[in-house]
């Protein structure tokens, strides 16, 4: 970061912070007007039903004022009511349920009301890159445990990237505060199942640990898979904060709508760090997703509801996405669940070497297929602290949320990738 001399320099906190990764991929797919399957953002049309609610919303005086900083009273009463039969408990919507400015926001707030400056906090990994970011500006210390398959031939399934218990248990410290859990996972695509978060959440209950667990891919399960919340099973709510996405529900990223549920206890903690960044989220677009909740209720259990439709389509996307990937002559590693799908990359023999960049492979990868072909994707090296960067191997992640146009062009492209290229990046 360049500073002028004439001012002070930036806070000690913020030294290990350098380019967005998504700042510099998202640059590079628009200068190069790939089709991007990289970053998880959905490119189709909102639902109808969402698009009627934004109207009725707008004509309405109070969702256009600031609203109640814990959450729009609507949207709270909405989200309890949807959770508390997934939870088996009767939520309190005004002491349980924070909205907030993203999951984004909420993850943000949780780590900060939690962590001081040494503290720890376990995250399994690879992991979303934000949960570094947040550990850094509060001075604490993030303790990263890999998944690993069991064996290669095992590493085409997401549900075979597992923990190894004695590596896990070891990361936990008289220090440790947090553990920062994410299931459907980002980016492997695994869904954690109940006996694993049986294991994980007496292991948090043993240290005396808060969850903060990341669900925001929860409405998007594939095949026979179950998405288990760690905050329903018998004595964890107490010690759990659950982080959703009205941006992954609906399909609309850019609300950046989240929410935070869990004991008043915890809760209470998060709002003083939410009433001092943003105060509230935009109240017209809590309105919104209040009546989209109340709109697709009635339709859970049937084939009309919307997240059932999500969850097959994506579930087609990513079928489409590996077949061509496989043709090519990669290794797709199906995922349980969630946005994205890992693919490798090393059967290809792809040779960067001479290229000289100083980064892994998978960021050399990336940049040569946004440049060369067009196709935007995601390395994953940037998911891992530096100890275990090279799990990473010759991994690139690929998101499914996508439009059939979108989808179709991409599966174009990946058909035309060939074996053995020795490329400069």
């Amino acid at each position: 970061m360049k500073v002028e001399a004439t001012v002070p320099p930036p806070a000690d906190r913020l030294k290990n912070f350098g380019v967005n990764l998504w700042v510099e991929f998202s640059s590079l797919a628009v200068e190069h007007q790939a089709t991007n399957i990289g970053q998880g953002f959905p490119d189709f049309v909102p639902p109808d039903f969402l698009q009627e609610e934004v109207k009725k919303a707008v004509a309405l005086p109070s969702a256009n004022w600031y609203t109640r900083s814990m959450g729009h009273p609507r949207l709270v009463k909405e989200l309890a009511a949807e959770f508390s039969p997934l939870f088996n408990r009767e939520i309190d919507p005004m002491k349980e349920v924070m909205t907030a400015v993203g999951a984004y926001e909420a993850i943000y707030a949780a780590i900060t009301a939690f962590i001081n400056e040494g503290d720890e906090a376990v995250v399994i990994e690879p992991h979303f890159d934000c949960y570094a970011g947040d550990m850094d500006l509060c001075g604490g210390k993030l303790v990263r445990v890999p998944l690993r398959p069991s064996s290669k031939e095992d590493a085409t399934l997401a549900r075979n990237w597992t923990l190894n218990k004695a590596e896990f248990e070891a990361a936990f410290t008289d220090r440790t505060k947090i553990l920062l859990l994410t299931t459907p996972h980002n980016p492997v695509g695994k869904m954690f199942t109940l006996e694993e978060l049986q294991y994980i959440g007496e292991v948090c209950k043993k240290h005396n640990v808060i969850v903060v667990s990341d669900e925001v891919y929860e409405r998007v399960v594939f095949g026979d898979n179950t998405h288990v919340r760690i905050g329903s099973l018998p004595g964890m709510w107490e010690r759990c904060i659950t982080v959703g996405s009205a941006g992954k529900t609906f399909s609309v990223t850019g609300w950046k709508i989240g929410w935070a549920l869990g004991p008043a206890h915890l809760l209470t903690q998060l709002q003083h760090v939410h009433s001092c960044a943003t105060f509230s989220a935009p109240t017209l677009l809590q309105e919104a997703v209040a009546g989209s909740l109340a709109h697709q209720r009635p339709l859970a259990p049937t084939p009309d509801s919307y997240f059932s439709w999500l969850s097959a389509k994506l579930e087609e996307n990513c079928r489409k996405l590996a077949d061509a990937f496989s043709d090519a002559g990669c290794v797709p590693v199906w995922p349980d669940g969630g946005y994205f799908m890992l693919v490798d990359t090393e059967p290809m023999g792809w040779d960067f070497s001479e290229s000289n960049t100083g980064r892994c492979y998978d960021v050399d990868c990336v940049k040569w297929l946004t440049r060369e072909f067009k196709l935007a994707t995601i390395p994953i090296s940037v998911f891992y602290g530096e100890e275990n960067r090279h799990l990473s191997g010759r991994y690139i992640r690929v998101c499914c949320a996508k439009s059939d146009e979108t989808i179709d062009k991409a599966c174009q492209i990946i058909r035309g990738l060939k074996k053995k290229s020795s490329v400069v990046s």
